[in-house]
């Protein structure tokens, strides 16, 4: 029997690609979407042929959903759909605030659902290779990491703190937080931060950040977590990460795998990926668990702990100092 998926809202561009991977897979049934602006909702249902429902009614018909509102939201829909029974995929990060994640995890964990987060990046194959070598101990002792998250500044409501919780940090410092735990096996320490509103002095909020990192067993760790691509770089950011081990360097690049195309009708250069879909693969694994009951393989605390570092860099950012986690 298929599993029954729903998404809420298309406030995230992450949606899309989500939705055409429930399309692709052969033992999802795509029963709806559900949004608050009824014109994306109307555009939506039209471009993946499933219906727009009332949220009421979709959560009443759905094993699992996925939710991609504006991060301020999430609790909210997380609330709506554990008290219907219904598992949830969430878009990162996890919250805006520390006391919503936790809540979130609270009412997850009462309402005997499964709260998993949405960090694609786990599944690139650069990482998972490397992951696999730190696991058998080929790289050695893990030193040093050097992470980029660098992208585009999306606009929108990302650059409305009180719908984002923040900007260029909020948004980027995650998807490396997480990886960083996830290779190393470790919780961070400390956080340092230097934050400017860098390439558009008129935005409330930050779009430039560098982090600096210990972990608890006395690796460092830096972050460029900046928007300082132009409007017309050929891909929406990168995700990369230099690892220094006793026993040998790894450097792992997510987007490592495409083409450069560059077109004379129109005079753009693009970068055209192949040969791997973490968003599939991220998909994937949340409909197997909700199927089989399986705990999910990355969990709300893992949403969590890598907020954390996110409001931990914007602490330091504002008062000039370290920051010890974890933050109480």
């Amino acid at each position: 029997m298929a599993t029954k998926i729903g998404v809420i809202s298309f406030a995230h561009m992450h949606a899309f690609s989500y939705a055409h991977c429930l399309k692709e897979l052969a033992d999802v049934d795509f029963v709806g979407i559900a949004d608050d602006d009824e014109a994306r909702a109307a555009s939506v249902s039209a471009q993946f042929g499933v219906p727009a429902l009332a949220e009421v009614d979709l959560l009443a018909q759905v094993d699992g959903v996925i939710i991609t509102t504006e991060n301020s939201r999430h609790l909210e829909k997380t609330k709506k759909a554990a008290a219907a029974g219904v598992h949830i995929l969430c878009e990162k990060p996890l919250a805006s605030t520390l006391a919503d994640g936790r809540e979130m995890i609270e009412v997850c964990k009462q309402a005997g659902v499964q709260l998993m987060q949405a960090f694609p990046c786990r599944y690139g194959p650069a990482f998972l290779e490397a992951r696999r070598m730190a696991s058998a101990g080929e790289l050695g002792d893990l030193l040093a990491l050097k992470g980029t998250n660098r992208g585009r500044n999306p606009g929108g409501w990302f650059v409305e703190p009180e719908l984002s919780g923040g900007g260029a940090t909020i948004d980027h410092t995650v998807h490396v937080a997480d990886l960083i735990r996830a290779l190393t096996g470790d919780e961070f320490a400390t956080v340092y931060c230097e934050q400017d509103r860098f390439f558009n002095p008129d935005l409330r909020c930050d779009d430039a950040g560098l982090i600096t990192m210990t972990l608890k067993s006395g690796a460092f760790a830096t972050l460029d977590c900046s928007w300082s691509r132009p409007p017309h770089y050929p891909v929406w950011g990168d995700a990369t990460l230099y690892v220094v081990g006793t026993g040998g360097n790894a450097d792992i690049d997510l987007f490592v795998e495409h083409v450069d195309v560059y077109r004379n009708a129109d005079h753009s250069y693009t970068w055209d990926a192949y040969g791997h879909a973490p968003d599939l693969g991220l998909v994937a694994d949340f409909v197997r668990c909700v199927a089989t009951g399986e705990p999910v393989p990355v969990t709300g605390e893992d949403g969590l702990r890598a907020l954390e570092v996110a409001l931990a860099a914007y602490q330091s950012a504002a008062t000039g100092e370290v920051v010890s986690l974890p933050l109480i």
